[in-house]
């Protein structure tokens, strides 16, 4: 798909990774609408980047309504959306997760907003013959994250989510890319890294560990190559294959594995 003259939403675009690719399909010549939480820098993000070119809404991704203003004035600003970028996300409690306030919050957010804006976005685009959705998961969400299960496994039911929407829609020229990188230089990740609960910082310490830390404008630059190749997974981490390779070939072997980078992140 052609970035140029698209139009895109950035969910969760006023901050790390959603920042980088706001400013680079910017760069390509699409037509941004940022989105983020009240307070977050939605607008002074799209001001900065200029009112022809990007839009910032103030916006709930957990709310069906605040994302059907989001499209209605993406659309009334630019034109139909293009290309829906399914990027907010957030952590969850460490280890099995006793709240289950907490679980039902990360699945709403993690899971349900991509379910929400695809319920929206997808009769649209069936009928243009044309759309693309992209969804941020992670590396957790084809291996696993230590430390913490809601994150895990809302990012697994990300991934799955992606799949069905191509598998579903993709001959009706629905296109979905699912991104999927480890450590990234985020505030999510550093505020984990320097929190004072050393279980908090596990698996933050688990994905340090295993691979190299990027720039959130590195993985944007990856998620623009793979738009314009139409593919459906984006791994930033080249790692991220070989351990999917290794948990498909013998996925005991990988467990065992695993317990034991828990072990060694875990300290004495």
């Amino acid at each position: 798909m052609q970035v140029d003259g698209a139009v895109a939403v950035v969910t969760g675009g006023a901050g790390g990774i959603g920042t980088a690719l706001v400013r680079r399909l910017a760069d390509a010549g699409a037509r941004v609408v940022v989105v983020d939480l009240p307070g977050q820098g939605a607008a002074a993000l799209a001001e900065s980047i200029g009112a022809s070119r990007a839009l910032g809404m103030d916006a709930d991704v957990s709310s069906t309504d605040d994302l059907r203003e989001v499209l209605a004035l993406a659309e009334d600003r630019f034109g139909p959306v293009d290309l829906y970028f399914a990027n907010a996300g957030i952590g969850g409690e460490q280890g099995i997760g006793e709240s289950e306030a907490e679980w039902e919050r990360i699945i709403d957010i993690n899971l349900l907003a991509h379910v929400r804006a695809a319920r929206l976005l997808i009769p649209g685009w069936i009928a243009r013959g044309s759309g693309y959705f992209v969804a941020t998961a992670s590396a957790a969400g084809l291996l696993t994250q230590i430390g913490t299960a809601p994150y895990a496994v809302t990012k697994h039911a990300a991934v799955a989510f992606s799949e069905w929407l191509s598998v579903t829609y993709g001959a009706q020229g629905v296109r979905v890319s699912c991104l999927c990188p480890m450590g990234v230089n985020t505030k999510m990740l550093n505020d984990v890294l320097e929190a004072e609960d050393q279980g908090a910082q596990l698996g933050a310490r688990a994905v340090t560990h295993a691979g190299d830390v990027l720039e959130p404008q590195d993985v944007a630059e990856r998620v623009l190559e793979a738009i314009q190749e139409e593919r459906f997974l984006i791994l930033p981490h080249l790692q991220v294959r070989e351990f999917m390779q290794r948990k498909a070939a013998d996925p005991d072997r990988w467990l065992r594995g695993m317990r034991r980078l828990q072990d060694e992140v875990a300290g004495p």
